[in-house]
């Protein structure tokens, strides 16, 4: 009875989820390390943006909390330890294939990429949002039609459009589909992956706003991917910044924003434009990056 309090108790402190030593690396050369040494934690109820241009191993981190790694990469080391509500600390690398299965969707939920390619063409949206209401929570007929109208509401899109296709909604609508699919079970914890792509900036406010709103009606944990630091600035509680596979510095939002002190991050504020359009631009110099001594990870980094 001793080790079920203090294990509740545990669970109740823990975050909701929390990567430790995380390795990746293609199976044929398990030395080149894709993801090196990850660790970060994702608090109940706030947003952690992982942050780094293309390359740096940030959907990658994303597909191994998922379990969802190509069959060409293996996780060489670390835990992912998701609190669950219900069983307490599960390190979700050691579940097999069916576990991962029933948390995925349920628990823990993702959003793709691109939403056209993510999307089932040959599908209704409405049967697609469908899909994890019956495979874990067991709806059928009228009350899942009910639910499907209902979140398709929730996400700005008329319940009608539930028999729709794919290509018959707009970049936008795409998206929301996408979350309206994400959140049909009420997952603890929601992982973004650039949900915002190759959106217009009317659009990418609006689904911001939307998830935002999403996070805190419902309480979850959310891990936000992206390379765009206006969109840290509008969402993050905390930030992640990595590197070519590692996290380079790590913080609340104002420090990392207000106080970078890695200069890697320091390089990528200097690429964002400022609103008056006076600041001037400067592309990313790694050779200086690998001269500053600032950050010892920096030059090891990039002399890998």
């Amino acid at each position: 009875m001793t080790v079920d309090l203090q294990t509740k108790q545990l669970a109740n402190t823990a975050p909701l989820l929390q990567l430790e030593h995380v390795s990746i690396s293609p199976k044929k050369t398990p030395s080149r390390l894709l993801v090196n040494d990850v660790s970060f934690a994702i608090e109940v109820g706030k947003t952690t943006c992982v942050v780094g241009e293309s390359g740096s191993g940030k959907s990658l981190t994303a597909l191994a909390i998922m379990g969802l790694l190509s069959k060409q990469l293996q996780l060489n080391s670390g835990k992912v330890l998701f609190n669950d509500a219900d069983k307490g600390i599960v390190d979700l690398t050691t579940l097999d294939a069916e576990s991962l299965r029933k948390l995925r969707g349920d628990k823990i939920a993702m959003i793709f990429q691109e939403p056209m390619t993510s999307l089932n063409p040959v599908l209704t949206v409405g049967y697609q949002i469908g899909e994890s209401l019956t495979t874990h929570l067991g709806f059928k007929g009228e009350r899942l039609k009910n639910k499907i109208a209902s979140l398709l509401e929730m996400v700005g899109i008329p319940p009608g459009r539930a028999n729709s296709y794919p290509d018959e909604l707009s970049g936008g609508q795409r998206q929301r589909v996408m979350i309206a699919m994400s959140i049909a079970c009420e997952p603890s914890l929601l992982i973004a992956d650039e949900p915002t792509t190759a959106l217009d900036v009317t659009v990418q406010a609006q689904i911001l706003k939307l998830l935002s709103d999403l996070k805190t009606r419902m309480n979850m944990g959310m891990l936000f991917i992206t390379h765009d630091f206006g969109v840290v600035a509008d969402i993050a509680d905390n930030v992640v910044v990595m590197f070519r596979g590692q996290i380079v510095e790590s913080g609340t939002r104002e420090q990392v924003l207000s106080n970078p002190q890695h200069p890697y991050t320091k390089a990528l504020l200097a690429c964002v434009p400022d609103a008056e359009g006076e600041k001037m631009l400067k592309p990313i110099d790694y050779a200086w990056l690998a001269g500053e001594q600032t950050g010892a990870v920096a030059a090891e980094v990039i002399h890998e």
